[in-house]
């Protein structure tokens, strides 16, 4: 029945979407936490379009100890640090909340990630002592500072060394339950959050639990480029622009975020021991293709060891990440549609 009544209105309410702007401001972020008693910044509905805007995870000061000349800096940056006082646990500078009408926990909030841009011509990549994957090897800190070349699709990391743009937001997520009080934007969870999962460009779709009234939808943490396992705690850190359409799923039930491209369906798992963090991936992926492929759950254990490949996200934010990519070439029937179009019950 719902999905009848979906497939009525929902055209009708993607014809009368709105597009709205959000910029980072004093008053607009949220810095180092996600929290359902945040009040949101923007209220839109289901099938909107929002173009967010946001900053880099280094400050003022470090980008100029960089070398960033200081008329370089964006002035919103300076303003954030200046003005914001309520801050952390975690470092994030996250714009929103954005509010969604209509989401309610139990819904999964579908996040089509449209396009996205550069919104400076650079970046930092550091490394810091007590944090990454190795601190006993570098008990010091470093700072880098990046020239990225959008003409050329390149950040140019060094003479001789370039790296591919491929840029993505590493913070993505909502409010947790209203219980969980403040969490600190570091660690990805159910919620999604800091992610860091590279596969998460524009033309992807993002897929969250919503656990509370209006979702409350934060982004941050600006990736001009990543490897999976983000090794030293930082990627390219920078300032990104992305368009998104936010989308209510009232026939979608998950516990887990997942994600879907043009050409791989996406299931994660998080958690502070990585062996428990590929369980939950695995999982999500045997259950994904039990109930959107109608496998029974032998043939799915077998074709996630013969077919799917198991990628550590990142391996230093707390809680480890490890995604799975299923290959959507894999089905060559006229089975279920897959995460999109398809439903959970748990």
């Amino acid at each position: 029945m719902i999905r009848s009544l979906l497939s009525i209105f929902a055209p009708l309410c993607l014809a009368s979407a709105a597009h709205h702007q959000l910029k980072p401001t004093p008053k607009t972020v949220a810095w180092g936490h996600y929290d359902a008693s945040t009040m949101p910044v923007l209220h839109i509905r289901s099938g909107d379009t929002v173009e967010i805007q946001t900053l880099t995870t280094a400050s003022p000061a470090m980008l100029e100890a960089a070398g960033l000349p200081p008329q370089e800096v964006e002035q919103p940056l300076r303003d954030i640090y200046a003005q914001v006082k309520d801050k952390g646990p975690g470092g994030h500078i996250l714009t929103g909340p954005i509010a969604i009408d209509g989401a309610e926990p139990g819904d999964v909030l579908e996040v089509r990630i449209q396009s996205i841009k550069l919104a400076v011509p650079y970046a930092t990549i550091a490394f810091r002592p007590k944090a990454g994957f190795l601190p006993e090897d570098f008990p010091y800190s470093r700072t880098k500072l990046v020239r990225l070349d959008e003409n050329h699709g390149v950040a140019r990391f060094s003479p001789g060394v370039d790296i591919a743009l491929r840029p993505f937001f590493g913070s993505m997520g909502v409010a947790p339950p209203e219980i969980a009080g403040r969490v600190s934007s570091r660690p990805p969870s159910t919620h999604a959050g800091n992610m860091d999962n590279r596969e998460l460009v524009a033309g992807a779709t993002l897929f969250i639990p919503v656990f509370v009234i209006g979702a409350q939808f934060q982004i941050g943490d600006g990736h001009a480029a990543q490897g999976n396992g983000e090794v030293d705690i930082t990627a390219l850190e920078t300032s990104l622009i992305g368009t998104f359409q936010f989308i209510v799923r009232k026939d979608m039930h998950l516990s887990w975020p997942r994600a879907e491209t043009p050409t791989h369906y996406i299931t994660m798992g998080m958690h502070e021991d990585l062996t428990e963090a590929a369980r939950i991936a695995v999982r999500e992926a045997i259950d994904f293709l039990v109930s959107e492929k109608r496998m029974s759950r032998d043939d799915a254990y077998m074709l996630a060891s013969a077919a799917v490949d198991f990628s550590i996200t990142q391996l230093v934010d707390g809680n480890k990440g490890v995604h799975a990519m299923i290959p959507k070439s894999l089905f060559t029937g006229s089975g279920a549609s897959g995460a999109r179009g398809g439903s959970r019950n748990r």
